[in-house]
């Protein structure tokens, strides 16, 4: 049985850093959720560590003009670290080629061209589809009308010349205030549903962990029995939490909130341990909203 808790205070005593995940724990690409804000604000003031871990397509940079845009505060973090960026190691490494198509908004260009100084990417050039040896997916090229089945027609052409396609970002869907938007990891998977091979990156996959790892070491050596990963992600957060051995919260009330009865903000518990056990994943524990 995976317990419910009411805060995050009860168990975070038990932790000394915690990778949260961003969109739906933290904000809802709109505007902050600002119970979140303050319960790790509240970690941080007893001495814990935040690596805030997305599997937004973007590096961290990026990531945090678009957080601070929205109003997230600075003091409720330590440290970013993006699908994109561990993406961008796998882009230099020629995992999809050196020519490489980019299937994505213009709003991520960033991922080319925002590249760590200790990362060099001066061999990969950006072509169109018939001259690429693989391709790159950031997104979809308008997430707010199109859906994957509008890229079947590209993916059937792509699959025919063996391309390899690189996805930055594993989340088949988010929500974008009330709506719920296709993203990175849906046209990858339709991808291979047709045939074709899609790599990743992000989470649940262990590069990104690897990755905040480092990132968190800079601050301070921290056990894996003392990190907590906490998501809404049953897909992403949890299983790659628990693929990594590390404690997980599941926050109920983001994109399976319907699943656990009317009241997001009391999950039945037998909604959700019977839903859980389907799922064949136990978390550590579970909370309505980061609170």
């Amino acid at each position: 049985m995976t317990p419910i808790i009411q805060n995050f205070a009860q168990i975070s005593d038990r932790y000394d850093a915690v990778f949260c995940d961003l969109w739906g724990v933290v904000h809802n690409g709109v505007a902050p959720f600002d119970d979140a804000v303050a319960a790790l604000q509240q970690f941080r003031a007893k001495g814990g560590r935040v690596i805030l871990l997305t599997n937004a397509p973007r590096p961290r940079a990026a990531v945090r003009r678009q957080i601070e845009r929205i109003g997230v505060a600075d003091d409720c973090w330590d440290d970013i670290v993006t699908s994109g960026d561990a993406s961008q190691n796998a882009m230099a490494a020629g995992l999809a080629g050196t020519r490489v198509h980019h299937i994505g908004p213009e709003k991520d260009a960033s991922f080319f061209t925002d590249v760590p100084r200790d990362i060099d990417v001066s061999h990969i050039e950006r072509v169109p589809l018939d001259q690429a040896e693989g391709i790159i997916c950031t997104g979809l090229f308008d997430d707010l009308t199109e859906t994957p089945e509008d890229y079947r027609e590209t993916f059937l052409y792509a699959k025919t010349r063996g391309l390899k396609l690189l996805c930055t970002n594993p989340d088949i869907v988010v929500d974008f205030g009330e709506k719920r938007l296709f993203c990175a990891g849906a046209l990858a998977k339709l991808y291979t549903e047709m045939g074709g091979e899609s790599i990743y990156f992000g989470k649940p996959h262990p590069p990104i962990y690897d990755l905040a790892r480092k990132r968190l070491r800079a601050f301070q050596p921290v056990d894996d029995a003392r990190i907590m990963a906490i998501g809404d992600g049953i897909l992403t957060d949890i299983p790659g939490g628990l693929a990594e051995g590390l404690d997980t919260l599941f926050v109920t009330g983001g994109l399976e909130a319907d699943e656990f009865g009317p009241e997001r903000n009391a999950p039945d518990p037998a909604l959700l341990n019977g839903w859980l056990e389907r799922q064949q994943l136990s978390p550590t524990a579970a909370i309505s909203f980061l609170r």
